[in-house]
């Protein structure tokens, strides 16, 4: 359903969309028929194809199987497979993922969850491959430092969304902050302030430039240029989580952008600048596709 709401957008970015699962043509014919979906969704009936990408999900098998009863087993369950037991229909599930793949058919970028019901949005994705445009208009912040420009990737979030945070960071002339590797200086940082159900992942920071520091004779990793941080995060789906969330019509992150700035002659006291971002809540689709009667 949250492909079906970028297809639009997609197709701008000269990207083509398919959904591929192991239920049977009629199923998907009918799935997609009362969700008004227009792109196509293949079946795999038997996952031949699932299998050959390395992605077939071995655990509903164990599930039903001499193991079923193995609290390892059980575990795997809940993680890859539902919160309920499994059953033999379940069998040929693929792992959750996206591929993304050049008009030669050749893998470009591959994104995967590690657990069943978490999904990368689509605009999350493009953000981490660069495409920064957004409808969403950012919040725009001023320091005697710097300029910052920050959005989340998605209006509209549901439980199990993988979404991200953009912070697009411009040092005014002469100035700099501090990199990850830089020793003895506070490396620039987004903090999320901690809430249940919310899980944050590892930033992951753009290219660095080293600064020669002269009066010290010291070389320190840096941005001096425009740079942009995505910040992954997680509104978790689990069956607590999606009951916390029920009636919600928001969920509002709070935090704060850290950081030193210097020039080539003085280093500022260290900062910290409040964000937050409001992204309004959605349902989260559960039907499975049924065969139609």
């Amino acid at each position: 359903m949250e492909l079906q709401s970028r297809v639009n957008d997609l197709r701008e970015k000269g990207l083509g969309l398919a959904a591929i699962s192991y239920d049977a043509p009629e199923i998907l014919a009918a799935f997609s028929k009362q969700r008004g979906i227009t792109f196509p969704l293949l079946s795999d009936a038997g996952s031949a194809t699932i299998e050959k990408y390395g992605i077939l999900n071995p655990v509903p098998e164990w599930a039903t199987g001499p193991d079923k009863d193995d609290p390892v087993v059980q575990a795997e369950v809940q993680k890859y497979v539902s919160v309920v037991r499994a059953n033999p229909s379940m069998v040929g599930i693929a792992f959750p993922g996206t591929f993304i793949l050049d008009r030669q058919g050749k893998v470009t970028s591959r994104f995967f969850e590690n657990f069943y019901i978490e999904r990368n949005t689509v605009a999350s994705l493009m953000m981490r491959l660069g495409n920064l445009k957004t409808p969403i208009a950012g919040t725009k912040i001023s320091t005697g430092q710097l300029d910052i420009i920050t959005y989340p990737s998605d209006p509209a979030i549901a439980p199990g969304n993988r979404f991200s945070l953009a912070l697009v960071v411009t040092p005014h002339s002469g100035i700099h902050v501090y990199a990850p590797g830089a020793s003895n200086y506070r490396v620039i940082a987004l903090k999320i302030e901690p809430q249940p159900f919310l899980r944050v992942l590892p930033m992951k920071y753009p290219a660095s430039e080293i600064y020669f520091f002269k009066p010290l004779n010291e070389r320190v990793a840096v941005y001096d240029k425009p740079f942009t941080m995505v910040q992954e995060v997680v509104l978790e789906g689990t069956p607590q989580a999606q009951a916390a969330f029920r009636g919600k019509e928001s969920v509002m992150l709070t935090g704060a952008l850290e950081y030193q700035a210097c020039d080539d002659k003085i280093c500022f006291n260290p900062a910290s600048v409040p964000l937050s971002w409001t992204l309004s809540l959605r349902p989260l689709v559960v039907e499975r596709p049924t065969r139609p009667q």
